[in-house]
């Protein structure tokens, strides 16, 4: 008997399908001649048959050869499928890490999507991914809890007048409990994913239902943008437009007019995760004394002039006391294996030994990838609003 993790919805879930039917239709002519249609099962594009196992599936009967291959981090290896019958190509890995793992297939050596495999959206284009669950995972999984909501809003860009859209989670209870007001947290994605990612990728949801049924964090509004400002004709280098400008002065006043929240500084956070960190990094602290109060960085940098010089927000720690009395929380994390890590550490010890700057360091095994980040956000949002 399966372990109830490997089996749980949320493995499998993503932007096409909650509940992934694996069926197609057949079309035959019966005994009596009339035509007949019945549901016959697909294999899954991949099978999560026990810890660490995993069969990948590939329909493709014209095919010569079919591979899959991880994207490195945590996967970096490829595995050849083989014809095992009706048009199907399989093969068993044993050597699967725990984690989120974007993959990609190729079949005759060109790179395809496997329809029968999960969506997302990463690197700018559509791909697969596939989830190893652990078994101390289950926090972002579903679970027999009350449930919040996700909603799509849409709103105008002040930088390129264009109409963004912007995810929205609403704790259990929001919409009976109308006297109540929450506190927001602005929360962004990395290069390459968009507003879906913290969802999808990152079961954002899931994960703050759970804390949240356990009494571990404050019930909050979480606002998920896409963090892309581009002008036409604008060169942009690492920081894609004035998204500084498009949330502070377009999205936040939206969800404000919109949401009961609480619009005071230390009731609203920010965080994100590779870009969306330096996003964060360089908003929250250019605005530490009207919009926020707390500065989630998830695999980035903390150097004050930007990782490639982009911005400079040095003059927001030279006086700690200040910091100290406006940051309440101020929190960083990184995958053991990532390059950011040792820097990192530095950086908050020499702020910690000469301005006295509180930070909160987290880190544990893991790349740059969406396992690190979902424990990233777990810790974070623990410690906001208290």
């Amino acid at each position: 008997m399966k372990d109830p993790i490997l089996e749980n919805q949320a493995l499998s879930q993503h932007m096409l399908f909650f509940d992934p039917l694996n069926k197609k239709a057949v079309f035959e002519k019966g005994e009596n001649g009339r035509n007949r249609i019945y549901y016959a099962d697909e294999k899954p594009g991949v099978e999560i048959l026990d810890f660490g196992t995993a069969r990948f599936n590939y329909y493709a009967p014209d095919a010569q050869s079919v591979r899959v291959k991880g994207w490195g981090g945590s996967m970096s290896a490829s595995y050849d499928l083989a014809p095992c019958g009706d048009g199907y190509w399989s093969c068993t890995a044993n050597d699967i890490n725990p984690g989120f793992h974007y993959c990609d297939f190729y079949v005759n050596g060109v790179k395809t999507l496997n329809p029968l495999a999960p969506y997302g959206y990463g690197g700018f284009y559509v791909c697969n991914f596939f989830e190893m669950p652990d078994h101390d995972s289950d926090f972002f999984l579903l679970q027999d809890v009350p449930h919040g909501d996700i909603r799509m809003e849409l709103y105008k860009s002040p930088v390129n007048g264009r109409t963004k859209a912007a995810w929205v989670y609403t704790p259990p209870g929001y919409d009976e409990d109308t006297d109540a007001h929450y506190p927001v947290l602005y929360i962004q994605h990395g290069v390459g994913e968009n507003e879906t990612g913290w969802i999808w990728q990152g079961k954002l949801n899931y994960i703050l239902d759970n804390l949240i049924a356990a009494g571990k964090c404050e019930k909050m509004l979480v606002v998920m943008n896409s963090g892309y400002a581009f002008v036409d004709g604008e060169i942009n280098m690492f920081l894609p437009g004035d998204f500084d400008r498009e949330l502070t002065a377009g999205c936040i006043p939206f969800i404000d007019a919109k949401y009961r929240t609480k619009s005071d500084r230390e009731s609203r956070a920010i965080a994100g995760l590779s870009l969306g960190s330096a996003q964060a990094f360089s908003i929250g602290l250019n605005h530490m004394e009207d919009l926020f109060s707390a500065i989630g960085v998830f695999s980035g940098g903390i150097n004050p002039t930007g990782m490639f010089g982009d911005f400079d927000v040095s003059a927001a720690f030279a006086d700690g006391e200040r910091f100290n009395r406006l940051i309440k929380v101020f929190f960083a994390s990184a995958g053991e294996s990532e390059r950011m890590t040792e820097a990192n550490h530095e950086t908050l010890q020499k702020l910690a030994e000469t301005k006295g700057i509180h930070g909160v360091e987290y880190t544990r095994p893991g790349y740059h990838e969406w396992d690190v980040w979902r424990y990233s956000l777990r810790e974070y949002v623990q410690l906001l609003f208290r």
